[in-house]
């Protein structure tokens, strides 16, 4: 049964440490944890999700294609070519999945023009993080272009580095991504809490020896091993994120 920590986290946490995934600490003074913060984007950090979804019916309505919401959802946390692939196959659209992608991007871009829907508690969380010094990283699979008008939301430097779905050979659920995030920050991924809000990249930041703060969204995110749940990031706290750690 999962087990209820002070800062109202649920984990099903086994008492043996993750191992490494690359390779060996160097002796020396163990790090705070977490040494980073590496963010999921679409459903953790901005509320985008319904963007893509729109994006999708228009695309396949387009298309002469058929669309539904259980469709949309299957997509939530994908790399964006798998998700070219299954629109074509399942909304019968005539097109490359990289074509499908970019009519996507197309779409999500022009409908962040208007306000950018934060989740509650992100920013707050992003402030403390880099008052305190802490290093976050982006880690999604939108592309640079859909990225960019976000980030230009948020004061220079809030992330350190960003691993966009272009700038990886295999997307989420892989953990490709978060292994890329940790080494451009220098630190091993069990040192990191990875927050996220979809199977997909739990299981990707799982795979790649992360913690994960799993705040479903839109879907909900299975139990399992150093997945701590919670409802929502407003009022969380870097000292709370710091109870997290598997190896305490």
């Amino acid at each position: 049964m999962p087990d209820e920590n002070p800062c109202g986290l649920v984990t099903n946490r086994k008492s043996e440490a993750p191992k490494s995934a690359v390779g060996d600490q160097t002796a020396g003074p163990t790090p705070a944890f977490p040494a980073a913060l590496l963010w999921d984007m679409d459903g953790t950090l901005v509320d985008t999700e319904p963007y893509w979804i729109d994006a999708e019916y228009r695309l396949v309505g387009r298309h002469g294609g058929t669309w539904s919401e259980a469709h949309s959802l299957n997509l939530v946390g994908n790399d964006l070519i798998d998700s070219g692939h299954y629109i074509r196959e399942h909304g019968s659209v005539d097109l490359t999945p990289e074509e499908i992608v970019e009519e996507l991007l197309d779409d999500v871009v022009a409908q962040l023009e208007g306000e950018v829907p934060w989740r509650p508690g992100a920013r707050e969380l992003l402030a403390e993080a880099t008052a305190a010094g802490v290093p976050c990283a982006l880690v999604t699979m939108s592309y640079t272009r859909f990225v960019t008008p976000i980030l230009a939301q948020l004061p220079g430097g809030t992330f350190t580095e960003i691993v966009t779905g272009d700038t990886v050979s295999q997307g989420k659920p892989h953990p490709e991504p978060y292994l890329k995030a940790a080494k451009l920050l220098g630190v091993h991924p069990e040192e990191c809490v990875a927050i996220e809000d979809s199977d997909p990249g739990t299981t990707s930041a799982v795979a790649a020896g992360c913690t994960v703060l799993v705040i479903p969204n839109h879907v909900p995110v299975s139990a399992g091993e150093r997945r701590f749940h919670r409802d929502t990031l407003a009022g969380l706290t870097l000292a709370d994120l710091s109870r997290l750690d598997p190896t305490s």
